[in-house]
């Protein structure tokens, strides 16, 4: 098997995926899942055997990063493809300049997965889009 993570372009395989996670699987209104930021992020798109299997969008305002919208297909999730996405994230957040931190609103059941990155969470618990969620933060 072959996971390769990369910048994209690919917004059809981004919108799938999304739709299929966040939609479908976990009920978000279609007006707050389609924001119309897309086109002011960077998009990053996992692919297992050629599969689109998991995306995120960046917003690049230095000297802060935000990750948003990342998911991975259900059937996939804890088997590192997240992992390797974020990782991937990351590393290309380290290489622009001016970007000393990144943050994101992590879900509450996937703190312990973002905690493992390296981010810290602070603030209270919130809502978004009916679904719980606290602040994260990593200094890069």
């Amino acid at each position: 098997m072959s996971l390769l993570v990369t910048r994209t372009d690919d917004m059809d395989a981004c919108r799938a995926l999304r739709r299929a996670v966040f939609i479908e699987e976990q009920n978000v209104p279609e007006d707050l899942e389609w924001d119309g930021h897309d086109a002011e992020a960077v998009h990053m798109l996992a692919r297992l055997d050629g599969q689109a299997v998991g995306t995120l969008r960046l917003f690049l305002t230095p000297p802060t990063a935000k990750i948003g919208r990342v998911c991975v297909l259900q059937p996939l999730r804890g088997t590192g493809v997240g992992r390797a996405l974020m990782q991937a994230a990351l590393g290309l957040l380290r290489e622009q300049p001016g970007i000393e931190e990144a943050k994101l609103g992590a879900q509450m059941q996937v703190l312990d997965f973002y905690r493992g990155l390296g981010f810290d969470a602070h603030g209270p618990i919130y809502d978004d889009a009916g679904i719980p969620h606290r602040d994260m933060t990593l200094r890069l």
